[in-house]
């Protein structure tokens, strides 16, 4: 079966596309990463990495430093800034440290996060101290 250049294109721009780029779990990376594939980080990455795709941070894998991502899955741990456009899932056995910017947050049971989060668009808060009261334009029903 053959198929015309166009074809052949078409398919290459489909696979290009679909790549995972990962660093394994024997593998240091120091530097900083930019790329528009997903990647899976396994390992250690001290640095910076910067990704139009997905950020996955398996359970042995380690980031010092920065994360830049659409959307992301950690379930290792992460030491720094993650700013996540889309959607950061936390899975159990994530251990974050740092600062925390992201569209929507998803967090299971038994993650460890000692992190400063905001969430993109929210609105901001403002606590009441106990011995604060609320004016009348502050009350809610």
């Amino acid at each position: 079966m053959a198929f015309s250049i166009t074809n052949k294109k078409n398919m290459q721009q489909s696979r290009d596309s679909n790549k995972i780029d990962i660093v394994e779990k024997t593998t240091k990376i120091v530097g900083d990463i930019t790329s528009q594939a997903d990647f899976r980080i396994d390992g250690n990455l001290e640095g910076t990495i910067n990704t139009t795709g997905k950020v996955v941070v398996g359970e042995e894998g380690m980031v010092s430093g920065k994360v830049t991502c659409s959307n992301s899955d950690i379930a290792g741990f992460v030491k720094g800034s993650i700013d996540v456009s889309g959607i950061l899932s936390l899975k159990s056995s994530a251990r974050i440290e740092g600062d925390v910017l992201t569209g929507k947050l998803a967090i299971e049971s038994g993650a460890n996060v000692d992190a400063n989060i905001s969430m993109k668009g929210a609105k901001k808060m403002k606590a009441l101290n106990s011995n604060e009261t609320q004016t009348s334009a502050e009350k809610t029903a």
